[in-house]
């Protein structure tokens, strides 16, 4: 995308400035409308999307890819990379509607087929399915099934990037569910070493989200004075980076709910 019309949209999302971003991407679009098949004008919805969802404007995001679809099927095929990505942001974020069981089946089938396609993309296509797939089994309670599917995307990738931080951030939250909180603690620690090597560009998307797995396991061990800092270190950064609306944002919000009433 650096040599293309959607080079300044994709630099500002990686920036963390999400509104600038859906903007950038609406103008191009709007710019690009007029021919049928250009393959510009799609793509920058599809950013547009990701950078609605990343201001906690689901139901946007959602109505956008929703439209995307049939297009992107018609321009680029059923089984082709573009095509696959936008389906498994879609799934995910259908999951910040609590739409998990939507979620989890269509993020189980474009792991399917990424897992069987060539092209140098298609392995990480994969793994980000399975890390939505991983969030909502978690969500939908099912933690054993999230932390087998978890260790087993962790084995099978092997590269400390953000890929390998949001599996352990999910295996912790399995961990989490299953009230092995010690367990889920240590691996919590795991991403946030990992977290640490990162650029800011790979990690800002999980912005809040190992203080949250960590405060979830200090609060399940009975340490709620520990569990707090951590607690609401992960709200002030998700309503600086996400806004109000954010699921990461209210989830925090929750925990620090939860403490409050213990």
């Amino acid at each position: 995308m650096t040599r293309t019309p959607l080079a300044r949209a994709t630099a500002l999302y990686q920036a963390g400035r999400y509104a600038e971003a859906e903007a950038e991407a609406r103008s191009v679009a709007a710019a690009r409308s007029g021919p049928r098949d250009d393959t510009f004008a799609p793509l920058a919805l599809g950013i547009a999307a990701l950078a609605a969802g990343a201001q906690g404007r689901h139901v946007e995001a959602v109505t956008t890819y929703d439209a995307l679809l049939p297009v992107f099927g018609r321009i680029f095929g059923a089984e082709h990379s573009q095509t696959l990505r936008l389906r498994s942001n879609r799934a995910q974020a259908l999951s910040s509607l609590a739409r998990h069981t939507e979620c989890e089946a269509e993020c189980a089938a474009v792991a399917r087929v990424a897992a069987r396609a060539a092209g140098p993309e298609m392995p990480l296509i994969a793994t980000a399915a399975r890390n939505g797939q991983i969030y909502a089994l978690n969500a939908l309670g099912r933690h054993l099934e999230a932390e087998a599917l978890a260790r087993g995307a962790i084995d099978a990738h092997r590269v400390p990037d953000r890929f390998t931080l949001v599996l352990r951030l999910g295996l912790a939250r399995s961990l989490n569910g299953q009230d092995r909180h010690e367990e889920a603690l240590a691996e919590a620690g795991r991403a946030d070493e990992l977290s640490r090597t990162l650029p800011k560009e790979q990690r800002r998307a999980e912005t809040g989200a190992v203080e949250l797995a960590m405060a979830t396991a200090l609060l399940g061990l009975g340490r709620g004075t520990e569990a707090r800092p951590p607690a609401e270190a992960a709200q002030d950064a998700c309503v600086t980076t996400f806004g109000p609306d954010h699921r990461r944002t209210t989830e925090a919000m929750a925990l620090l709910a939860r403490m409050g009433s213990a």
